[in-house]
């Protein structure tokens, strides 16, 4: 990790447009977890306070995970940092589905901070966040704030799904993360469901309840 953001680098041009409109406290949310089969989906958000010297992040899929790690907590290093975290548990999106999910975890995850008066989050508008906001496609790749949520959010993400490998060992949890690999679905099959899978996944839901087989033609 070599170097440090300054207030004039690119990836903080969003933020000083909105400074200069007036904001203050401009937030960088993201999430991680939409599409895995098991376990929580998760949102981070961050404000960097103005004029500190700041990580050099960048988009969490550009990363190793050593790499992410290591950003994490120089991350969380930053004096007057302000870090809010959203985690929606399984139940929660079976019954509500993963994308009125998500967007509970951005929610919950700016309502952790202590001041913040505009949002840049990644990907599509989101419905419900308490603030002004603003959309960015690729936001990750685009905005150090929104950088550093993807960030803190797969980092802290990735550390459940460990304990969760230990807690239902034989799945794979700590290498996959929850997602549909080979290894994931076929330990699947092999074991059956747990407490943390996603039911309203088809995968998940077709192990449950199997599909009829269709008649053989002759």
């Amino acid at each position: 990790m070599d170097g440090f953001l300054t207030e004039t680098d690119e990836l903080l041009r969003l933020e000083r447009e909105c400074r200069a409109e007036g904001f203050c406290f401009v937030a960088g949310v993201d999430e991680v977890g939409r599409g895995p089969l098991a376990g929580p989906v998760v949102a981070a958000a961050v404000v960097f306070p103005r004029g500190a010297a700041l990580p050099p992040v960048n988009d969490s899929k550009q990363l190793t995970e050593l790499e992410r790690e290591t950003l994490r907590d120089a991350i969380y290093a930053v004096p007057g940092i302000q870090i809010g975290i959203g985690e929606i548990d399984v139940e929660t999106i079976d019954r509500m589905n993963i994308l009125n999910a998500t967007h509970l975890a951005m929610q919950r995850a700016v309502e952790q901070l202590k001041q913040a008066d505009f949002i840049l989050v990644d990907g599509r508008p989101v419905k419900g966040l308490p603030l002004p906001s603003r959309a960015i496609v690729k936001g990750d790749a685009k905005s150090a704030s929104i950088a550093a949520a993807s960030i803190v959010a797969k980092v802290y993400r990735d550390r459940l799904m460990v304990k969760l490998d230990a807690e239902y060992p034989g799945y794979g949890f700590a290498s996959h993360k929850g997602y549909g690999t080979a290894m994931h679905l076929e330990a699947l099959k092999r074991l059956g469901v747990t407490p943390v899978h996603r039911r309203s996944f088809r995968p998940v839901r077709e192990i449950i309840d199997p599909p009829p087989e269709q008649p053989t033609l002759f």
